[in-house]
C-alpha cells in the first residue's frame, strides 16, 4: 500500500470531477471581491449570527434533556421510582448503547437526507419522549424512555460538528465549537437553575417536583424543532439570510480552504475505512474516550457529589452552577486563541492539565470547601478540552465523507467513555468518590500524553508529504505539470498540499 493510503476503488477512480454549481457560481465572484475582504468577514459574521445560534440551542437542549436525570435525581427520581443505585446506573447506562449505535449510520446520511430535514424531526421526536420521561412509574418505563432517547439523540452532537464544518473554514471551527458546544456547561448552570425553580411545583397535578422537569423541558424542545424547520438551511447556498453574493463568498472561501469541496465525490465505503484505518483518528479515538469519561462524570453526577459534600437538595441544585458558569467562559476563551494561533496542542494540554490539577485536589482535599473549590478547576478543564479536540479531528479528515467518519467515531469513544462514567459514583462511595477520581485523574492525563503523540505524528506526517509531493501527485499530473482535481478527492488529506492542523 502507498503512502497515500492505496489506490482507491474504481467507483471512486472513476468518479466525475466537474466542479459545483456553487463552485462555479463562486469563481465568478472572484473578481468582485478580493479574498478576506469586507464582504466577506460580514457574510461570515451573518452566519455567525444565524446558522451559529441554532446550533448552540439544539446542543443545549440535546445536553440538557440528557443530563437532566441527574438534577431529576437529586429533586426525588431515585426514591419515587423505588431505585437502587444499580438500578438508577442502569437507567443512564442504557442511554448510550443507542446514542453510540446512531451515531455514524446518521453522520453518512446527513447529506443524503438534509439537516434542514434531519435535525429539526430529531428535536421534535427526542422532546416528546423527555416529555414522557415525566409519566413514567416504573424503573422498566425510565429505561425504556433512556433507550428511545439516546438513539434520538446520538445523531445530534456529530452532526453539529460536520455541519459547522460545511460553513467555516478550518481556523475558524474550533472557536465555532466552543460556542456551541459551551452550551454543554452553560446546561449545567442553567439546569441547575431551571431544576431549582421547578422542582418546587412538586405535588402540582398530583405529579412529582422530578417529573415537572422533564416535562416542561421535554416540551420545550418540542416547540424549538418546530420551529427550526423553517430557520435550518442544509448548506450556505441555502440561507435564508445571507446574499447571493455573500453565498458565492462563503462558497470560494471553503474551497480556498478545502478544496475538496470544488469536486464531486460519491459515497464509498473506502472513506470509511481509511478514516478508520487513519492513524491521528485512532489516537484522537482514545482521546475522546477519557475527554468523554470525564465530561459525563461532570454531567451526570456533578449534583450528586455537591450533595454529597452535606448540602440541602436545593442548595445543591444552586451550587451546582458556578463551576458550570466558569467552565463557558474558559471553553470561550481556549476556544478562540486556539483558533487565532492555529494549533490544537497547546490548549489540549493546557486543559488536561488544569483537569488533573482540579481532580487531585480534590481527592486530597480534607474541607468542604477545597473539595467544592476544585471543581472551579476540573470542570472548566475537561469542557474546554472538548471543543479543541473536535475542532482537531474535524481540521485534519478530508474529503467529506472521511471527515463524516472521522466525526462521528470520536464521539462514539466519547458516549463510550460516558458508559464507563455512569458506574464510576456508587452514592456508597461519596463524597470522596475515590476510585472515580482515580479513574478521571488517570484518563485526563491520557488525554495529555494523547495530545503530544498525536502533535508528533501530525507533525512528521506534514514534513513526509512535503518531502514527497513529487511522487504523490506524480500519477495526477499531466504532461504540462497540471495537477487533476482528482487528487483532492482521492488523496484527501493524504494530499501533499493539505497541511495537517497541530
Amino acid at each position: 500500500m502507498s503512502e497515500a493510503g492505496g489506490a482507491p476503488p474504481k467507483s471512486l477512480r472513476e468518479a466525475p470531477t466537474n466542479t459545483s454549481s456553487e463552485w462555479e457560481s463562486s469563481r465568478e465572484s472572484r473578481d468582485i471581491y478580493p479574498l478576506d475582504s469586507i464582504p466577506e468577514k460580514q457574510a461570515v459574521r451573518k452566519l455567525d449570527l444565524t446558522v451559529l445560534p441554532l446550533m448552540t440551542l439544539f446542543y443545549l437542549l440535546s445536553f440538557l434533556d440528557r443530563a437532566n436525570i441527574g438534577n431529576a435525581r437529586v429533586a426525588g427520581l431515585q426514591t419515587g421510582l423505588h431505585l437502587t443505585d444499580h438500578q438508577y446506573q442502569v437507567a443512564v447506562t442504557v442511554t448510550f448503547v443507542p446514542y453510540i449505535a446512531a451515531e455514524l449510520p446518521s453522520n453518512l446520511l446527513l447529506r443524503k437526507i438534509g439537516p434542514s430535514v434531519l435535525m429539526p424531526t430529531l428535536l421534535v421526536i427526542w422532546g416528546v419522549i423527555v416529555t414522557l420521561h415525566g409519566v413514567v412509574t416504573s424503573y422498566a418505563g425510565l429505561v425504556t424512555a433512556r433507550a428511545f432517547l439516546g438513539l434520538v439523540e446520538g445523531p445530534m452532537f456529530p452532526g453539529i460538528v460536520l455541519y459547522l464544518s460545511g460553513f467555516y473554514t478550518r481556523e475558524e471551527l474550533s472557536l465555532r465549537i466552543a460556542l456551541f458546544f459551551s452550551a454543554a456547561s452553560l446546561s449545567g448552570a442553567f439546569s441547575g437553575l431551571l431544576a431549582a425553580g421547578i422542582q418546587n411545583m412538586d405535588g402540582l397535578g398530583g405529579k412529582p417536583g422530578w417529573a415537572w422537569i422533564f416535562i416542561i423541558e421535554g416540551l420545550f424542545t418540542v416547540v424549538v424543532g418546530l420551529i427550526s424547520y423553517f430557520l435550518v438551511p442544509s448548506t450556505p447556498q441555502d440561507s435564508r439570510f445571507l446574499t447571493q453574493t455573500q453565498k458565492d463568498l462563503i462558497t470560494r472561501r471553503l474551497a480556498r480552504d478545502r478544496p475538496t469541496v470544488a469536486v464531486h465525490e460519491p459515497f464509498s465505503m473506502w472513506e470509511v475505512y481509511r478514516a478508520l484505518s487513519s492513524p491521528h483518528v485512532i489516537i484522537a479515538f482514545l482521546m475522546f474516550f477519557g475527554n468523554g469519561l470525564t465530561v459525563y462524570a461532570q454531567a451526570l453526577f456533578l449534583p450528586s457529589i455537591v450533595r454529597q459534600l452535606g448540602f440541602s437538595a436545593t442548595r445543591t441544585q444552586l451550587l451546582s452552577v458556578p463551576p458550570f458558569a466558569v467552565a463557558f467562559i474558559v471553553s470561550l476563551v481556549g476556544a478562540y486563541f486556539s483558533d487565532h494561533y492555529r494549533t490544537r496542542t497547546a490548549p489540549a494540554v493546557i486543559f488536561g492539565l488544569l483537569s488533573v490539577t482540579g481532580f487531585a485536589i480534590f481527592l486530597a482535599a480534607d474541607r468542604v470547601s477545597v473539595a467544592y473549590g476544585s471543581l472551579f478547576l476540573s470542570v472548566p478543564g475537561v469542557y474546554a478540552t472538548a471543543p479543541v479536540i473536535s475542532a482537531w479531528i474535524a481540521n485534519n479528515s478530508e474529503p467529506y465523507y472521511r471527515r463524516a467518519t472521522a466525526v462521528a467515531i470520536g464521539f462514539v469513544s466519547t458516549n463510550a467513555g460516558g458508559i464507563l462514567a455512569t458506574w464510576s459514583f456508587p452514592s456508597n462511595e461519596g463524597p470522596k468518590f475515590k476510585r472515580a477520581t482515580i479513574l478521571n485523574i488517570v484518563f485526563s492525563t491520557g488525554l495529555v500524553l494523547g495530545s503530544l503523540i498525536n502533535f508528533a505524528y501530525l507533525t512528521q506526517a506534514n514534513n513526509t508529504k512535503r518531502r514527497n509531493r513529487a511522487r504523490l501527485l506524480a500519477r495526477y499530473t499531466d504532461a504540462e505539470g497540471k495537477v487533476h482535481d482528482r487528487s483532492w478527492v482521492e488523496l484527501g488529506d493524504k494530499h501533499p498540499d493539505f497541511r495537517y492542523t497541530i
